[in-house]
């Protein structure tokens, strides 16, 4: 399935920010420095598998339940 890499992104996003767009932004930038841009993703972009854990990783660190 296209695009699992930008539903993960979104998730780890809105559940970081609760809807504050201060937090969205901060998010963001955490990802970035990661290693995670979240610029290269969008819902046609072919899912990696190593991308996909790699978020996974992240997503426990930032106590995130995808």
């Amino acid at each position: 399935m296209a695009g699992q890499i930008r539903v993960m992104i979104d998730q780890i996003v809105k559940q970081r920010s609760r809807g504050n767009s201060v937090l969205v932004t901060t998010t963001m930038t955490k990802l970035v420095l990661k290693g995670l841009d979240p610029a290269l993703y969008d819902a046609n972009s072919p899912d990696d598998p190593i991308v996909i854990a790699r978020l996974r990783e992240v997503a426990a660190e930032l106590n995130v339940t995808l």
